[in-house]
């Protein structure tokens, strides 16, 4: 039989694995922690206006809109998983026991499952909607809870996976060196699950925008769509598209890197990169709102409009006039209003 270290130190793993763990807080620690708690401020305020945004204006409310208000509440939950890192790393981290440890990166894993989860779903509503040349998708309400719901059982069912047994503690050999619990296949399947998953998304965007340019190349003489319709159609294809190629950009280097752990390179020094790597991706989730605000002309008016709100209690709240006369000035053929944005 197999001998299990379950009541062993955290030092004991770091040793084994020939991590260094830090007994004093050196320049090189506290620049890492002052820098992922002001990253963490800026996703925590940042995505928390994305998603009352999308909750208080009506005109996002829909399947897209709360797919992507999702993501923001995986990126919030990632800034909120980092932070515990922040309090939990250095010289404390000698101080964990096993349990804790294991729920340190559990909520990392979640997190970052939860954003790719999302990701694949806003892919899948994309090419559904575009293929049936509609600007949102006929998902119902209740479909999209339970889209929203599923993706966080799948994101939690995965990041508690080493807790439910795939880790290294009984098997000190197969430990890997960045994460001295997690067992080097895990690390494999947790890398390459990962990779596939952003080959597929950005196979999926690439047809997509194939599709649509050829079917406007068409439609471009004969048409009964309303030229602003298109236009945000395409705007919001261009959003997703940005907000997915920085999401790839930000975590592939962690992903190849964990790759290349579980591979056992000896040769690779992943664990002089490993923190930086970490921050990158985590620095990913403060991007998709500043994509929001800088794309969607609707979603920044939005984002000033609670800005001044929070800024001017006393003051009586009004609504911008700018979003009401966008509303007037964008009518559809039939007559119906059409929302100017270009997200």
């Amino acid at each position: 039989m197999k001998q299990c270290f379950y009541n062993e130190s955290i030092v004991f793993f770091y040793n084994n694995s020939g991590k260094e763990l830090s007994t004093e807080w050196r320049t090189k620690d506290k620049l890492v922690v002052v820098l992922g708690l002001i990253v963490c401020f800026f996703v925590l305020f940042t995505n928390l206006l994305v998603i009352t945004a999308i909750i208080i204006n009506k005109r996002f409310h829909y399947p897209i809109y709360y797919l992507l208000g999702n993501l923001a509440a995986a990126d919030l939950f990632a800034g909120v998983a980092y932070m515990y890192l922040m309090f939990h790393t250095g010289p404390r981290t000698a101080s964990l026991t096993v349990k804790t440890w294991l729920v340190r990166q559990s909520l990392l894993d979640t997190s970052l499952t939860a954003s790719v989860a999302n990701l694949l779903a806003i892919a899948v509503e994309r090419h559904q909607t575009v293929f049936t040349m509609q600007l949102h998708s006929k998902m119902s309400n209740q479909r999209v809870c339970i889209l929203i719901a599923c993706i966080w059982i799948t994101a939690l069912l995965l990041g508690l996976i080493p807790s439910f047994g795939w880790h290294c503690m009984c098997s000190l050999d197969k430990c890997s060196r960045m994460a001295p619990l997690y067992s080097q296949s895990y690390l494999i399947f947790w890398a390459v699950s990962n990779l596939l998953a952003f080959v597929i998304m950005m196979a999926v965007y690439i047809h997509i925008f194939v599709y649509v340019k050829r079917k406007m190349t068409r439609m471009s003489q004969h048409t009964s769509f309303h030229p602003k319709y298109k236009e945000t159609m395409i705007n919001l294809m261009k959003t997703v598209f940005i907000i997915l190629s920085a999401f790839v950009i930000c975590w592939t280097p962690g992903q190849v890197v964990l790759l290349l752990d579980g591979l056992g390179c000896k040769s690779c020094n992943v664990l002089a990169v490993e923190k930086y790597f970490l921050l990158l991706a985590e620095i990913n989730s403060v991007i998709n709102p500043i994509v929001y605000s800088y794309r969607d002309n609707e979603m920044r008016n939005t984002f000033k409009q609670i800005l001044c709100f929070f800024c001017n209690r006393g003051s009586k709240y009004t609504p911008s006039m700018k979003s009401t006369n966008t509303e007037r000035r964008i009518l559809s053929t039939n007559g119906h209003l059409m929302r100017d944005s270009t997200l």
